[in-house]
Formats: structure tokens, C-alpha cells, sequence
């Protein structure tokens, strides 16, 4: 099926664009301080994946890094749409009329959207707590949005797995529920606690742990992608 080949070719770019992306402007705005014109922008050395040290977007919201990972961001949406697309083509064509398929397109194609909207934000700076509110629920209805489709899709996958036999290796199938289901209980476990007031609690810094978490996060949503590359099979 045509549009096997073409997720599959997708789901990689959807991995690759936006990973290269985020460590290249990790590593410039930390590495190679002369390239950025203001001395206040740069970071000393940080591996904020562990220490929290910076967001992505201290680290991609300014002048040259954004010429980066907002145009990377932008076709990476556009692919995010294409996929959520031919997933939908694929799930007709095996099961039509299935349940889930407006949820996926609307969730998946929603994230998209969200994740553009966020990217053109980035960087603006407006001082106002409503600009910063509306920033943050973009932020957060992208996740929603993007581990709702992916919770659908790997649902509606295995509802019919039988007739996927073929065409898929079930192993990875089984990996992207793991994975879908650990990104939910970390984003239950950790909104009601990124969402409280301060940078403190209980003697917890919670801008350090905020911070990895924005970083770990990121990469195990983006992951789901590359698992799904490795789950369609090779076109015989």
C-alpha cells in the first residue's frame, strides 16, 4: 500500500528534523558564544536533559538559533500533518468507518497547528501576563493534542492487529503503547506540578526539574515517530 511507504518515509523526518534541530541550538548557544551578537543570550556549558539549566526555548528564541528551529518546527508541522493524514487513509483501508479516525485526524492535525502557533510566538517578547497564559496553554494543548492522536492511533492499530500481520512488526506496535502510556502518566503525575506558582516547593526547585522534563519530554514524544518507522515493514 502506497501510503504504508509514505508514513513510513515520513515518520523518520518527523524524528530527525526537529532532534537536529533542537541539539544544534543547544550546542551553538552553548559552544559557540561569538556567533550571537548579545552577550546575554549565551549559556555556559549545560546538559539540560539532567540539570535543567535552560528551556528550549531560552535556547531557540534568539538570534541565530531561531533562524534554525523555527523553520524547523514549521516543516516539521507540515509533515505532522501529512502523517496524521495517511494514517487516517491507512486505518479505512483495513477498517472503514473505525471509531477512532476523526479523533486521530482532529488531535493529530491539532497538534500540528498547535506546534506552528507556539513557533511563531517564540521569541516575542510582550510583557503581559495574559501573552505569557495564552503561550503556556499553547504549550500545553500541544501535548494533549499530539499524545491524544498517538493514544488513538496505536488504539486503533491494535484493535485490528490480525489484519496488520503483514505489513507490520508487532513488537514495535507494542513498544509505542508502552511508550504513549509512560507519556501519559508523566504528563498526569507532572502538570498539577509544573502548573503550581513559584520556581519553589518543598525546598524543590521546580524550574531546574521543569526544564528537564520540557527536554526528556520532547524527546519521548518525537520518539514515538522513529518507532514507527521501525514498525511498518519494508515493501516486499
Amino acid at each position: 500500500m502506497d501510503k504504508i511507504v509514505k508514513v513510513k518515509s515520513i515518520s523518520i523526518w518527523i524524528f530527525i528534523v526537529p532532534f537536529i534541530a533542537l541539539n544544534t541550538c543547544l550546542i551553538l548557544i552553548t559552544k559557540f558564544h561569538s556567533l550571537f551578537p548579545n552577550p546575554e543570550d549565551v549559556i555556559l556549558n549545560t546538559i539540560p536533559y539532567i540539570d535543567g539549566q535552560a528551556s528550549i526555548s531560552r535556547t531557540a528564541r534568539v538570534f541565530p538559533t531561531y533562524l534554525i528551529f523555527k523553520p524547523a518546527m514549521f516543516f516539521t508541522s507540515y509533515l505532522l500533518i501529512k502523517y496524521w493524514i495517511y494514517s487516517k487513509d491507512i486505518i479505512l483501508f483495513f477498517y472503514k468507518d473505525h471509531k477512532n479516525v476523526k479523533r486521530i485526524l482532529f488531535f493529530g492535525v491539532g497538534s500540528a497547528i498547535l506546534i506552528t502557533l507556539h513557533s511563531i510566538f517564540l521569541g516575542i517578547k510582550f510583557d503581559n501576563d495574559l501573552y505569557k497564559l495564552f503561550r503556556r496553554v499553547i504549550m500545553l494543548s500541544f501535548i494533549i493534542f499530539e499524545i491524544s492522536a498517538q493514544a488513538y492511533l496505536v488504539a486503533a492499530f491494535y484493535s485490528f492487529k490480525d489484519k496488520l500481520t503483514n505489513y507490520i512488526n508487532l513488537g514495535y506496535l507494542k513498544l509505542k503503547i508502552i511508550l504513549v502510556s509512560l507519556l501519559i502518566v508523566v504528563a498526569m503525575i507532572s502538570i498539577p506540578i509544573i502548573s503550581l506558582p513559584g520556581d519553589n516547593f518543598l525546598g524543590f526547585n521546580l524550574k531546574f526539574f521543569k526544564h528537564a522534563l520540557e527536554w526528556n519530554y520532547f524527546i519521548g514524544v518525537i520518539t514515538f515517530y522513529l518507532l514507527t518507522f521501525f514498525m511498518w515493514k519494508k515493501k516486499k
